[in-house]
C-alpha cells in the first residue's frame, strides 16, 4: 500500500486552484469536466485534490466544512520550501490568513502557518535535517 493523495472537501472549487497557484505556485493538473473535482501538481508523487462540497454530499459523505470564520480542522497540509519568509509572505499577499510568523524550531525547521481562503491549516516548512 502506498499514500496517494488527500482531498479536500471546498464551497469553490475553481477559486481554491485559483489561489493555491496564486499563494503557493501549484498548477492544475487535472480538473473534471463536470468542475467538481481537480488535483495539483504538487511537485511530488503525493496529489493533493480538492472536490466541490456538494457532490460529496451526493456521495453520502458527512464532513465538516472547512471556512474561515471557524477553527481549523484537526488536519494540517505542509509545504516545504527553501525560503519559508518569502513563501509565507507570498501566500498572505494572495489573501492567505497569517497564523504563525515565520520563526525556528526547536528541531532545526524554520516553520510559518496560515489559514487558505477556505479555513484549511497550512504549514510553511523549510526540510527537515
Amino acid at each position: 500500500m502506498k499514500f496517494g493523495y488527500t482531498i479536500i472537501f471546498v464551497e469553490n472549487l475553481e477559486a481554491t486552484l485559483a489561489f493555491y497557484e496564486e499563494a503557493f505556485g501549484f498548477k492544475t493538473k487535472f480538473l473534471a469536466d463536470s468542475k467538481l473535482y481537480g488535483e495539483l501538481d504538487t511537485g511530488s508523487s503525493t496529489t493533493l485534490a480538492f472536490c466541490m462540497e456538494s457532490f460529496a454530499e451526493t456521495q453520502e459523505i458527512t464532513f465538516s466544512r472547512n471556512r474561515v470564520a471557524q477553527s481549523p480542522a484537526g488536519i494540517e497540509i505542509a509545504f516545504v520550501t527553501d525560503d519559508v519568509d518569502a513563501a509565507f509572505q507570498k501566500a498572505v499577499d494572495a489573501g492567505a490568513i497569517p497564523l504563525k510568523e515565520p520563526q525556528h524550531t526547536h528541531w532545526g525547521q524554520r516553520v510559518a502557518s496560515v489559514l487558505d481562503k477556505n479555513g484549511v491549516l497550512v504549514e510553511l516548512c523549510s526540510p527537515l535535517g
